[in-house]
């Protein structure tokens, strides 16, 4: 019986070690999650955001807001009571006694505040416990600032996206101030920075899953809504000129891979979602066209754009739903229409030639 408690207590410890590993040590691929890990944010996150949509919006938030680092301490007191529990079975395989007395012993040596006795195989498995104690606790330290870290800088992109396309975010007030003030060279400069900071996303969301569950600090953003917002400002554009802005197609290629890997990362299936109407498109669309030189006709634009859209929107949809988080709209409907930024500028076209790229430049010179 000592023997086979043992072989279990040894297996125990091996697999809380292997998923401490791979959660806050390993920069692991879309698939190599920890299962325990996985499987008890899920078991958590249910129920919990079952309770938050009885609640009032700003009540809702605040609780989902508590579930990422609540799920983070979730997560430390498995593994760990999984080692104490591993250790003790070891204990009471070696050396014998009351089981319960091993477990209380295991339990001093692995928190540091027990001492080495018994045999020297005994000593053995005490000094191994103690050491792999403090090992974890010292991997937990350096783990947490750079979470927080990641939080930082994710929110504060956040934050400034919401300066540009208003909070929450929509892709009709980015390209109706460019269109309307002619800064069609600055959106380019927006759309590159927004491509580092989708890359970043992608890459810290795949590393620490758990920060899909930080909230923003305010109900009306979250970085969900400001991904999905600028994924549609490159799509439009993609869609909407004759020549391929690099600028555009970039940020939408590197939007549309991090929209799918974190949707595969909680292993969701896409959802059917249709974001914008033929009316919206009509009015986005004439924002465009009266302040680019390049623009293809409508017809053109919104097959084009269905298409686009296509590729990034069920998982954005996918996403939503599972993390109870609210995708931006197209339009603000209280912004100003599109004829208003008609009259804020010149007729002709013109205003958008930055936008077009080198190509164009270069054609016209």
């Amino acid at each position: 019986m000592r023997v086979l408690a043992g072989i279990a207590g040894a297996l125990l410890v091996a697999l809380m070690l292997s998923e401490f590993f791979v959660t806050f040590l390993l920069p692991r691929r879309v698939r190599r999650d920890p299962r325990i890990a996985r499987g008890l944010n899920r078991l958590l996150w249910r129920p919990w955001r079952a309770v938050a949509r009885r609640l009032a919006p700003s009540a809702a938030d605040t609780l989902l807001g508590l579930f990422g680092p609540l799920a983070l301490i979730s997560q430390l007191v498995v593994w760990a009571l999984g080692l104490l529990i591993g250790y003790g079975l070891i204990e009471w395989a070696v050396a014998g006694g009351a089981f319960w007395t091993r477990l209380l012993n295991s339990s001093g040596l692995f928190l540091s505040a027990g001492g080495l006795s018994g045999s020297n195989a005994l000593r053995a498995v005490d000094l191994l416990e103690a050491a792999t104690g403090v090992g974890v606790l010292f991997v937990v330290i350096g783990y947490m600032p750079s979470v927080y870290s990641a939080f930082s800088r994710r929110e504060t992109a956040v934050s400034q996206l919401a300066t540009r396309a208003g909070s929450p975010p929509a892709a009709a007030t980015v390209l109706h101030r460019a269109a309307g003030r002619e800064h069609w060279s600055e959106l380019q400069r927006d759309l590159r920075a927004w491509e580092e900071w989708a890359a970043e996303l992608m890459e810290t969301h795949l590393t620490y899953p758990l920060l899909a569950f930080y909230r923003s600090q305010h109900v009306s953003q979250n970085w969900l809504a400001a991904l999905t917002a600028m994924v549609d400002v490159a799509a439009f554009i993609k869609a909407t000129l004759h020549d391929s802005v690099d600028a555009a197609d970039i940020t939408f290629r590197i939007g549309r891979h991090a929209l799918a890997d974190l949707a595969l990362q909680f292993r969701l299936e896409p959802v059917v979602v249709d974001r914008l109407s033929d009316a919206d498109f009509a009015e986005l669309f004439a924002i465009v066209d009266r302040s680019t030189a390049e623009n293809v006709d409508s017809a053109t634009a919104q097959r084009r754009l269905d298409r686009l859209r296509e590729e990034y929107e069920p998982n954005a949809q996918a996403l939503a739903d599972f993390l109870a988080l609210d995708l931006p709209p197209w339009f603000h409907r209280e912004q100003t229409r599109p004829d208003a930024g008609a009259r804020a500028q010149p007729p002709g076209r013109g205003a958008g030639r930055d936008l077009v790229g080198s190509r164009a430049r270069s054609r016209e010179k």
